[in-house]
């Protein structure tokens, strides 16, 4: 398997050819050409055919970056919010923001999701990357049981990733219509939060 360099060590011209090679790749998903090939991809991209091989190492790549591409728009936005003081609210916050992302643009995210559920030469990052904007979300814990406690909170977080993945591949194999996406992530992180929301006592 070809291995390419981290995104931080590639040049600037790199990193501009880098990006119009995934905006050429989500034109063509937006046109529902989910099928292109990597010629069909520099072409759009006016760039030579070695490009996407030389930045990417493979299509499968491309579309991880993809997923990458949107992980991060979900935390910049989360990030740019004004968050609830409690985990709870911020998990159902960061949840709305996460699938307004996805229902942006349906077409590219089912194609970029169903590629990611596939097996081949790319592992990458999803799960990483996802849990990462959990524990974003649930920062210190403050109103769970498991406030504090750094290796519950990491835990949980990868199980919200696991639960929220698991809840896109429903969607993405249109099991969950656009409108049902958002509720039923909800329900699913309640679910896995219920365990840990302190009881409130009235006074």
């Amino acid at each position: 398997m070809q291995h390419k360099p981290p995104v931080s060590s590639i040049s600037p011209g790199g990193l501009a050819r880098r990006r119009r090679v995934i905006e050429a790749a989500e034109a063509l998903l937006r046109e529902g050409k989910a099928d292109f090939s990597m010629r069909d991809l520099a072409a759009r991209a006016d760039v030579s055919f070695a490009t996407p091989f030389n930045q990417f190492g493979s299509k499968a790549a491309i579309m991880h970056a993809l997923s990458a591409r949107r992980i991060d728009t979900m935390r910049a936005r989360l990030l740019a919010s004004c968050v609830p003081p409690e985990a709870e609210g911020r998990v159902m916050l960061a949840l709305d923001l996460a699938v307004s992302v996805i229902l942006e643009e349906p077409t590219v995210n089912r194609a970029v999701l169903g590629w990611l559920g596939t097996a081949g030469p790319v592992t990458g990052e999803v799960w990483t990357r996802s849990s990462a904007l959990w524990a974003q979300a649930l920062g210190e814990g403050e109103g769970l049981t498991i406030a504090d406690d750094q290796g519950a909170l990491s835990r949980l977080a990868g199980h919200l990733a696991f639960a929220f993945r698991g809840v896109l591949s429903f969607w993405t194999a249109g099991e969950i219509p656009d409108a049902d996406l958002a509720g039923t992530a909800c329900d699913v992180a309640r679910g896995l939060l219920a365990g840990c929301v302190a009881t409130r006592v009235c006074v």
